[in-house]
This record gives structure tokens, sequence and C-alpha cells, in this order.
């Protein structure tokens, strides 16, 4: 949970600021791959130039300068150097994306009074990457330690002077020798673990006033506007504007019944947002909002009560025995903690805490997880052994920690690349063209008609707001909004409701946890000792049959780690005179720090059989310490010590047995074409026998294990592949019956590669290029530590797969939010751990985010077709009317737009997702030609069928044209108003219909009970209008036919256009996939995982030999 992965900006050419980079960053905090800063400063005649333009156009450009700052800044200020910006623009492209997206910040001085604060030595961490502010660096600029500021040379090049921005919360300083802004947690990199013990003495005045200055108060502010902000910024949205511009053209050309609705409509949604809006900002403000008094350490052992939002890197907190919530990451290094993390991590089990170790390694937040405080988690207790307190010092502030990072993903989520959201915008665009291309003809026509020169105007831009939908993005968020509802009331909790359509492009799924597991201290040693453990106590019948196991005191701990990949204690048996030392962890590393005597000889192959049956193996061992039973002694360990020349005392054995809904979830997947992929941090062998047993690895399928060997010695990285024996352990399913029932066809092109994290990292680093062949046919991760799940899945992404991930929130954090679409299986009703939260422990959650995702993208492209063919047939309407100089009236619109096209673009969002998953996946791309050919070939025929209820209505003997001298709405009511208008409402409702297919993503039309209603009653009451329009003639200007053979003839046409508009859906669906393939070859695809598949389709790699390198 890095909180300060950000790149470096500096060394900036002398005349120019704008810097190019190209880093990878942690995808916890970012999915950024490309970071661009820009330093502008004023300039007088930029300024005269830039008023002159918002004076001459009205203030116009104001209005644009909101929604794009960045054009504001290049307009007023000129380009400069960093040093000298007052203003920067930030560019940054997401790493799936081309575009750039800007932000503006200002740069902002303060006074710093006198002290240094020292750079680290480095600034790369661990893993490689630049931690430090936006931009770039030159490789070994820090390995000179440089003060912050001095008197002789300040930190912005002013004595005493610093200039510092914000952006997302993070705060960067200026750094005059690095000629760079650095992010405040970079100064704090480097520190080694004695350097924090240390500052166990804490920070005196002075340092602690500077050091307040630079990294700014630790607080977590999360901004809640008034109502006066929030309604400005709503007022002057983008949507609300073109409905403001829309209303002021209707009440332009009487439409005031039409307008008056609108702005009530669009009122109450105001209204409605700013309070939903208020209320969430208000609710993560008193979430993270986190101020109590805390005791802090000084110089000479005094002690002083602050408030926690001036803590500081570098100052000794004192902790109380019982506990209280953490208001700053910090390193323990005295005493013990319980604490419970589940608000970062959704992991509900408590985590023990135990002080950092002396030494000069460098100290990382996430290598040293089990001494290190997050903030925002719950101690549950404290307790002090070496000295009278539990001493804590702080590492990180505000935005910088755990916390801070998890709320800035929730105030600036990482967006959303799909391709249907971009089509659609290109498709509002092409609505827009159509716009002007109608607002042309519509000149023409009404300047034909000698229509008065601002009639033509009105008109013309009246069809602007007929062809582009309004309400588009709102009816498109109703389909997401109605699968959140439908996953909550399974027990699914979605924080991300935009990545529910993601669900339904899934490609990929990783599982964690595919398995369950089978079968306080007291004075009573006379010495203080960390706890005490108790045998239970015996039943009656049993007293006296043996002697009675005696307690135990733990005197050190060494947590479990999952780099280290075991744990140890310290104990103390009662009258003992030395205490023992005890290590469980992996076999094959326990082993190796064993007397080899002590070893089996035939420990490999026990260790073999074992894993290859399934089962999950942990080795123990232990051997005397030659010191005092204390625990003062006891304390003074290291751990090479304790972990040194053991004896092996066996093996634990545990059942692994799988979930019952393990299986058949696996197989459906499979079954889909959904590859599902373990990762786990479960030894090698273990893991296979699982995949075998859960039938991720077919009983007939190939299975190669890769083993890769480091260089060493002068030799190269070498790769060694071990085919396995196909076999299903019947440990792993309850019954061999039941591990029959699961089998899948092999594939004969491909293998199943499995692998442990060792070998995963050695591909990393040595072999890049086969890389790929091994992500495209993994099955098996094995050992896998927490930060490579988060490679893996990035990795998987960059071969453009859409990758699911499934775990339980604890160790896989990173990965559960790299991945595309991350569940948490955790008792959180949500957690902030990943987008999808199942409170249901249990895998059965994933086809069914999968089949809420596919429903809800298909009804995505239903409704977006359904409301463009609503504005085309509208915009075909109004075009046949303007022709004969007239139009549809006040209330016509009114019927149109609200009592019909809203009630049923709500309701047809209602139908549920297929009950089981296909193998078919919905299109992702919107400019397709199936989809642009529905709506092509529908519009000509709504075209053909209002035209033709046109020409039969002139035909007729009692037509009489209606007075083209008058403009509408003076000259309604006329035949041909009521007749287009007729026909028309009811196309609105076959088209919503015929859009609205149930199979293969949802389920049938009819089980949608709303939306069936509402299309009966609404054409029932249509039929009636048209054959009896009786009390309702009058307020919606309708002509009274009498005709009731050429009603039935309208009607004809209109049952026509049903039969038709469902005929071409049919056709299109089952026939044009099988013209395209004829009239156009398939082509390869674009997406890298499928080149690689085809690739291995050809040449099978690895090859289907024996065992070989």
């Amino acid at each position: 949970m890095s909180a300060d992965s950000s790149p470096l900006a500096g060394n900036t050419p002398a005349s120019y600021g704008t810097l190019t980079i190209e880093t990878s960053l942690d995808p916890l905090s970012s999915s950024v791959s490309s970071v661009r800063l820009s330093g502008y400063c004023g300039s007088p005649w930029r300024v005269i130039g830039y008023h002159v333009v918002v004076w001459v156009m009205a203030g116009i450009p104001l209005l644009l300068f909101r929604w794009k700052p960045a054009w504001g800044v290049w307009l007023r200020l000129q380009p400069c150097n960093l040093a000298r910006a007052e203003t920067l623009v930030i560019e940054i492209r997401d790493k799936e994306d081309s575009s750039w997206q800007h932000y503006t910040v200002q740069v902002q001085t303060e006074a710093i009074s006198e002290g240094s604060l020292e750079l680290p030595p480095q600034a790369q961490a661990e893993d490689g990457r630049s931690q430090a502010a936006v931009g770039a660096v030159p490789e070994g600029a820090w390995k000179d330690t440089s003060p912050l500021h001095r008197r002789e040379e300040a930190v912005s090049g002013q004595q005493q002077v610093l200039r510092y921005y914000l952006f997302q919360g993070q705060r960067y300083v200026w750094i005059e020798t690095q000629q760079a802004f650095c992010q405040v947690s970079l100064l704090d990199h480097g520190r080694t673990c004695d350097d924090i013990h240390h500052s166990r003495s804490g920070l005196g005045l002075q340092d602690q006033t500077v050091r307040r200055t630079i990294y700014g108060p630790n607080v977590i502010s999360v901004p809640v506007k008034s109502y006066p902000q929030l309604l400005l910024d709503e007022a002057l949205n983008p949507y609300y504007g073109f409905q403001a511009f829309s209303i002021g053209l209707w009440l332009a050309d009487h439409y005031y019944w039409y307008a008056l609705c609108i702005f009530l409509i669009s009122s109450v949604s105001i209204c409605l947002s700013l309070y939903k809006t208020r209320k969430q900002s208000q609710t993560l403000r008193d979430m993270v909002k986190l101020s109590v008094q805390v005791c802090v350490c000084r110089p000479g052992g005094e002690k002083e009560w602050v408030d926690s939002s001036e803590l500081v890197p570098g100052d000794c907190l004192m902790l109380p025995q019982e506990g209280g919530l953490m208001p700053c990451d910090a390193a323990l290094v005295a005493g013990e903690c319980m604490v419970n993390e589940s608000s970062l991590t959704g992991e509900s089990i408590p985590v023990l805490k135990t002080a950092l170790l002396e030494g000069p390694v460098p100290y990382c937040p996430e290598t040293h997880r089990r001494h290190t405080l997050f903030c925002g988690t719950l101690i549950l207790q404290a307790r002090a052994f070496v000295g009278p307190h539990v001493l804590a010092v702080v590492t990180r502030t505000g935005f910088c920690t755990a916390k801070g990072g998890l709320v800035s993903s929730i105030l600036h989520p990482r967006p959303i690349n799909f391709k249907f959201y971009k089509h659609s915008m290109k498709f509002v665009a092409a609505l827009s063209v159509l716009a002007l291309l109608g607002t042309i003809y519509s000149i023409f026509i009404l300047h034909r008609n000698r229509v008065p020169v601002n009639e033509i105007v009105i008109r013309a831009l009246d069809l602007v707001t007929v062809v582009v939908p309004p309400a588009l993005p709102a009816a498109m968020t109703v389909c997401t909004l109605y699968a959140q509802s439908r996953l909550r009331s399974q027990g699914v909790f979605c924080i991300h409701p935009l990545r529910i359509n993601l669900g339904g492009k899934l490609r990929l799924v990783c599982f964690d946890k595919v398995l369950e597991e089978g079968p306080a201290a007291d004075s009573a040693f006379g010495t203080q000792v960390l706890a005490v453990m108790r045998p239970p106590v015996q039943e009656p019948q049993l007293q006296g049959m043996e002697e009675p196991p005696l307690p135990v005191s733990i005197l050190g701990r060494f947590p479990f780690s999952s780099a280290l990949q075991r744990m140890n204690v310290v104990v103390a048996w009662l009258g003992a005179a030395q205490p023992e030392t005890y290590v469980k962890g992996s076999p094959e590393l326990v082993a190796s720090l064993c007397n080899p005597e002590t070893v089996p000889p035939n420990f490999a192959q026990m260790l073999q059989n074992y894993t290859a049956a399934g089962y999950r193996v942990v080795a123990l061992a232990g051997k005397p310490l030659p010191i005092a039973p204390s625990l003062e002694a006891a304390q003074q360990l290291t751990r090479d010590a304790v972990e040194r020349e053991l004896s092996l005392l066996g093996l634990l054995v545990m059942r692994n047995v799988l979930k019952p809904q393990t299986a058949p979830v696996i197989q459906a997947l499979r079954k889909t074409c959904l590859r599902t992929v373990m990762v786990t941090g479960d030894n090698l062998q273990t893991a296979v026998t699982v995949a075998q047993s859960c039938g991720m690895v077919g009983t007939q399928e190939r299975l190669v294990i890769v083993h890769a060997t480091p260089p060493e010695r002068g030799q190269p990285a070498s790769l060694e592949f071990l085919p396995v024996e196909s076999s299903v352990a019947v440990n792993g399913a309850k019954d061999s019956d039941q591990a029959a029932s699961y089998i899948m066809e092999p594939d004969p092109r491909f293998s199943h590669l499995a692998l442990s994290g060792f070998t995963f990292g050695v591909l990393m680093k040595h072999f890049p290029r086969l890389l790929p062949k091994v992500l495209v046919q993994g099955t098996v991760f094995a050992r896998m530590a927490p930060e490579q799940k988060t490679q893996l899945v990035c990795e998987l992404q960059k071969l453009q797969y859409c990758v699911g991930m499934c775990g339980d929130g604890a160790n896989d954090c990173g990965a559960l939010k790299a991945a595309d679409v991350g569940i948490s299986l955790s008792q959180a009703e949500a957690s902030v751990v990943s987008p999808f939260t199942s409170s249901v422990a249990s895998i059965e959650c994933v086809p069914m985010v999968i089949r809420e995702g596919r429903c809800s993208l298909d009804t995505s492209f239903s409704v977006f077709k359904y409301m463009a063919l609503y504005s085309l047939t509208q915009f075909m309407s109004v075009l046949i009317l303007y022709t004969i100089n007239t139009n549809l009236g006040d209330m016509q619109f009114l019927v149109i737009d609200l009592v019909i096209t809203t009630t049923v673009a709500v309701l047809m969002s209602r139908t549920g997702p297929a009950l089981a998953l296909g193998r078919a996946r919905p299109p992702g791309a919107l400019l397709s030609v199936p989809v642009l050919g529905s709506l092509l070939l529908q519009v000509v025929l709504v075209a053909g069928v209002q035209l033709g209820g046109y020409f039969l209505t002139v035909a007729q003997p009692w037509f009489v044209p209606l007075n083209r001298t008058l403009p509408a709405p003076d000259n309604l009511p006329n035949y041909e108003n009521t007749v287009v208008f007729s026909v028309s409402s009811f196309q609105y409702l076959i088209l919503a219909a015929a859009v609205s297919k149930g199979a293969p993503f949802r389920r049938p039309l009819y089980t949608n009970v709303p939306f069936l209603v509402a299309l009966l009653l609404l054409g029932s009451i249509l039929v009636g209008l048209l054959l009896a329009p009786g009390l309702l003639r009058g307020p919606l200007t309708l002509r009274n036919i009498t005709d009731t053979c050429f009603k039935l003839l309208l009607l004809g046409l209109v049952a026509f256009n049903f039969v038709g508009a469902f005929m071409l859906e049919s056709v299109l669906d089952q026939c044009l996939p099988a013209c395209l393939r004829w009239l156009r070859p398939k082509r390869a695809s674009k997406k890298r995982f499928k080149q690689l598949e085809q690739e291995l389709a050809e040449q099978p790699w690895p090859p289907p030999t024996g065992p070989g390198r």
C-alpha cells in the first residue's frame, strides 16, 4: 500500500519547463505510465491579451477555461523554468490509454525557520522504482546527502523560503540542489532500522517546527463543498449547460409547458445530486477524520501531549496499554501490539506487531509490515516488556500514510479505459455532425417557406436538442445501478459501479482462496513473560491417568514473514534452566536451517509424497538456547542466532479440503473459455495437486513445472521443464467420484505451466522475452509473495487480458486493486481494498459478478441504441414536419420525451442476467458493423413508415392541407402533425421492445414484468388515442380523423413496423456474423495474448518432450 509512488521532476532545460518521462508506477496508487510537468510564470502582455479575449467573447472563454483549466494557463502565462514557475501544468497518461489528462496547480511559498533536514543517501525503492515527485531525475543524482535548506542556500533559492505544491493530497517540495520537486515522503527514504531506533528520544521543538512546515499537518482532509459551491459546479457542468441552452430555445419557440417540465425535472435532479454528493463527502470525511491527543517523547526524557495533527515523521509516540486508533504510520521500536487492520485489508483476524529489530537494513513499511503500525488501524492491546513504555516512531503522516493512499484512491479513482465509453463519446460527436447537417437542411427549407430569420435561427438550433439526447448519461447510469442493486441483494457490494461492465469482458480470473483447512499472560512463572500458554482443563475421568502437560511461557517472538516463509518463538518451561526455540515454516526452508544430521535421508521423498497427495505440509524444528530463561535475555537474541543449527522435529501435515463450491465454479468458468489461474503462497506440489483436484488442470491435460536457476558461479540463468504425470488427488476432492466428474476436454496445443514465486522472479529479471509465453500458459503460481501477485496481475494486463482477482484482501491487496475486477472475500459490508466485496467467503461470487457484468454491458448497448434511435426517430419526425412548415406541439414533445421514452428507458434496464454463463461475450465496441448496421436499418424502416403514413394521409379524399403561411404551433392541429405524431409514438415502444432481446446475456423479455406492463399499457393508450382520442385531443392538439378504415390502415402500418423491427434484429443477430466472415476473412487479433496463443498453436512451447532445459 505504497502511498508515495509518484515520479520526480527535475533537470529541466534552462529555457523551458516541460519534462517527458516514461515510468511505471505502483498499481496500488495509480495506473499512470507517463507524466509531464510544465512550469509557467506571469507575462504582462499575455495577461492583457487574455482579458481582451475574455471581454470580446462576452466571458464565454471563462466557462471553457473552467472545463479545461490548462487552456487558460497556456493563454495567460508563459512557459518558464521550474525554478521560477508560479503555476504548474501536470499531464498524466494512463498506461492503457493514449490521451493525456491535464491538471493545474499553484506553487505556494512558506517561510521556514532555522534548521536542517537531510535527504537520504538514496532515492530508489527496493524494487528499483523512482520514489519521488512528478517528473524524472538522472540516476545517481541523490548519492550525495544534501540539506533541504541552509542559511547559504535555501530551498527556493531565497533564504528560509519553502516552495511546494499540493496535488491529490500529496505535498511536493522544491529541492534547489536537484532542481526538482520532491514528494515529502522521499525525504525519509533510505532510513535504516538503526536510524529509526535512534529517534526513540524524540524531536526537539525546533526540529519539530521545521518538519511541520515541510511535511504539513498530519490530516487526511476530504473537501466538503458548500451547497452554493456545489450548485455552481453542477450548473456549469456541460450537461446542465446544454439543458439550460435547450430550455431557452424552447421558451423562445413557445414550448412553455415542455420547458417548464424539463426545468422542474432538472432542478429536482440537481438538488438530489447536490444532497447525495455532499452527504457522501461528509460521510467520507467523518470516516477518515481522526484527531486525538497523543503523548510524544522529547529529548531529555520529557513527555508532551499534542494533537495528532501536529505529528511529523521522526516523532516518538508513547502508546497507551488500552490501545486506540493510530493517527499515522509508525514503526514499533519497543513493546508489542495486537492490531485490527480490517479497515485497510478487510482481514478481521487481529495481527501481532512486534518491535523492529536494529540493524543497517533500510526500513520499508511493506517489508517490515510486522513491525509497522498503519494509520487508521485499531490497536487492541499494547504491552511493554523492555522498558516502561510501548514506543513507536512516526514514519509517515497525512496522505503519505497507507490510509491516506486509500482515501486518495477513492477521491481520485483510477480512470477506466473501456472501448465502449470511448465509442459512446465518438457516437455522440457523430450525432452532433448529423445535427449540423439537419440544421443546414432546416435553414434551407424554412428559408424557402419564407419563415422570419429569428424563427429560422430558433428552429435550426432546436434541431440540435432533438438529435443529441440530453438524457443519455442518466439512462446509461441506470443500467449499472440496477446491476449494483442486484449484486447487493446477493451479498456482493460494489463501490465502483462503472467496473461492473468490465466484469462482462473478463478473460482471466486469478484465485487465491479455494481451500479450507482441516483439523493470556499471568505471573505463575515469577518473572515477566510475553504470554503463557496453558493446556486445557482435563475432564474428571481422565485425571490421574497420565501426567498433565505443563504450561509454557513465551519469552520472544519473530512473527511469520512472507519473504522468509517462517516464524519462531522462544519459550521456557516451568522450572527449566534454559529456554528453547521452536521454528515453523516452509519445509524446504526450515530443513535448510537444520543440522543435516537431524534431517532424515528420505525427507525430500516423504515431503514429495505428502504434497503430491494434496496435503499442506509445515516443518517444525527447535533447539535449546544457552541463555537464562528471562525476558531480558530473550529480547537480546537476533533472528539469525535463533534459527542457526536447529534440530528437525518433524512435519505437520494438514489436509487441504476443497470448498464444496470450488470445483463446480472452476468448471463452469473453464467451460465458458474463461482462464482460471491459481495464485497462492502454498507449496508448489500442493498447489499443483489442488489445481488438478478442482479441475483447473484436467486429468488428460499436459502439466509442466517450470524451474528457473539464477546466474551463479559464472553460469548463466537457466530454465528447466519437468512434465508432471496426470493424477487427481482424492484428498483434494470429497471422493474419487467427485474428482472423476470434473473432466475437461484436453487441448493438445497448449500446456499448463506451474511455477513458484522464485522462478517467476528469475523470469522477470533474466527471461523477459519468454515471460509472455509462460503467462499465456501459466495455471499455477505457488509460493508467491504479495508484491509478486501484484506484478503477475500487471504483467497479464500488459498482454491485454481483462483480469479478475479473487482473494481475501489480507496479503493480496495490491493484486485486488491492480486487477480490472477485484473481488475481496470479506465479512465487511464494503471494503476500500477492491471494487467488489463479497460478504460470503465463497468464489461463487465470481460467476455472479461476470453474469451481472455481461448483463449490464449488454443492457448498456441496448439502452444506448434505444436512446440513439429515439433521437433519430424524433429527428425524422421534425424534419418531415419542418418541410411543410409545421412541428410537433408542446404537449406532444412532453408525452414523447417523458411519458413514453423516459418510462421505457428506465424500465428496460431491469431485466436480470442469464441464469448460466455462456461462451459468448458481449461486444465491447460500439462502433461496429452489427451495431451501426442495426441503427441504420432501423432508421430507414422508421423513416419509411413515417413517410408512408404521411403520403397515405395526403392521398385521402378528406385531407385538408395545413396553412403554410402560419408557423408552428399556430397552424396546429393539422392532419400531417396528427399522423406523424401517432405513428412515431408507436415506434418508440416498438424500438424499445426490439432492442431488449434476452439471450444469451439476459433473461427473456417477459421476466421484466414492469417493463412489459409499461409497454402494454402505453401501447393500449396509444391505440385508444388513435381510434378515439376523446378528451386528450385538445391538450395534444390532434386533428380529429373520422375515417375508421384509415385509422385501421395506420395500425396495420404500425404492425408492419413492429414485425419489420424484430425481423431486422433477428436477421442481424443470426445472419450478419456469418455474412461478415464470408465477405471479410478473419483478421489477426490485435490483442497480444491472442497473438501468442496463435503462435503457440502453430509451434508448441515448451516442446512436448521429457525433462529438458
